[in-house]
């Protein structure tokens, strides 16, 4: 039986992204720029990161008052109901300043802690994933499974590269190490693609270092939802440290090796 505050969550889930993706789609202005800088100057923030987040939030807020927020783009409020949504208002920002089509809207709703609703919605792919805990995964309300596992030499890999010239410098090395072991690497630009690349079978696994809670929250469970095995270091789950999402066959292989070549760390 389905619980109905998981159906209300990911119904205003679905809806505020579907708001986002149509303002950021449909409003991005021909002369769009870099509105500030994060961590380094290639970690940008646009005028349209700002507007989406302030949508998403206010939507968000006007049918569940009492709810938390984290979001990539400064919000963060406690809330007293025990449900927090984590925000990611475009997942793959430097691909929409770019005007490249690998980026999305990402919202989680977590119930004391644990995330329990996640939607993505890619625009420029007409797709959107959804997932409820103990639910499936979904694309478009179709549902999804992970790829059937094939051996570590014939899997496709996703990662991606932060924005510190430190860390850069060692996930390098470790794609280095890994291209020879695996069918080929893919960098997209998205985590919250990337990961319902993985629960749709598109890849075989994905792995990246630095992912914050709003790149990874809502992708992870959909992965998961859909059958993949997600986590961080052994033993540990998806973090900012590491975050691994595999077809259950591959993922046991991929995270020990991840481990031993260092990926977990700069």
């Amino acid at each position: 039986m389905s619980d109905p505050l998981y159906d209300e969550l990911l119904q205003l889930a679905l809806e505020a992204a579907d708001r986002a993706g149509r303002l950021l789609r449909d409003g991005r202005p021909a002369d769009l720029g870099v509105a500030a800088t994060k961590t380094s100057p290639i970690d940008v923030v646009t005028e349209m990161d700002i507007a989406s987040e302030k949508l998403i939030t206010g939507f968000l807020t006007e049918h569940r008052p009492h709810d938390g927020f984290l979001g990539e783009e400064g919000a963060s409020v406690t809330g007293s109901s025990g449900v927090r949504w984590v925000i990611d208002p475009v997942d793959g920002t430097v691909n929409y300043l770019y005007g490249l089509p690998s980026w999305a809207v990402s919202i989680a709703a977590e119930k004391d802690g644990e995330t329990v609703v996640g939607v993505v919605a890619a625009p420029m792919r007409g797709e959107t994933y959804h997932a409820v805990l103990g639910g499936g995964a979904f694309n478009n309300g179709e549902r999804v499974r992970h790829r059937p596992a094939p051996p570590l030499s014939q899997a496709l890999v996703g990662t991606g590269f932060g924005y510190l010239t430190e860390r850069r410098i060692g996930q390098a090395e470790v794609v280095r190490a890994l291209v020879p072991q695996v069918r080929d690497i893919r960098r997209g630009g998205s985590a919250a693609i990337d990961l319902c690349d993985v629960a749709c079978g598109r890849l075989d696994a994905y792995y990246e270092r630095g992912l914050n809670p709003w790149d990874l929250a809502a992708g992870v469970l959909i992965a998961r939802e859909a059958g993949a095995l997600t986590g961080g270091r052994p033993g540990e789950p998806a973090s900012q440290e590491l975050t691994v999402a595999a077809s259950p066959e591959v993922f046991g292989v991929l995270q020990p090796l991840l481990e031993e070549l260092g990926a977990w760390h700069d």
